[in-house]
């Protein structure tokens, strides 16, 4: 298991934390999320062999968020 942190721009609320949970959770190889809010951050538990950090970038930009490089 890898864990990664990932910085994510445009969440407003705890809906958007949910998605954003959601569609990281769906993903398989993903074993845990834990997105803040207040640090605007997602720490994810996840099989690197299943999916990659790229795939997880991806769902979370395609829910409508940004993901930022810090």
């Amino acid at each position: 298991m890898q864990t990664v942190t990932l910085h994510i721009e445009g969440m407003t609320c705890g809906g958007c934390v949910k998605s954003v949970t959601r569609v990281l959770t769906e993903q398989a190889g993903v074993q845990k999320a834990e997105v803040s809010l207040e640090n605007k951050q997602a720490v994810i538990t996840f099989d690197e062999s299943a999916v990659s950090v790229s795939q997880l970038k991806e769902v979370i930009e395609d829910a409508g968020y940004d993901v930022v490089d810090q």
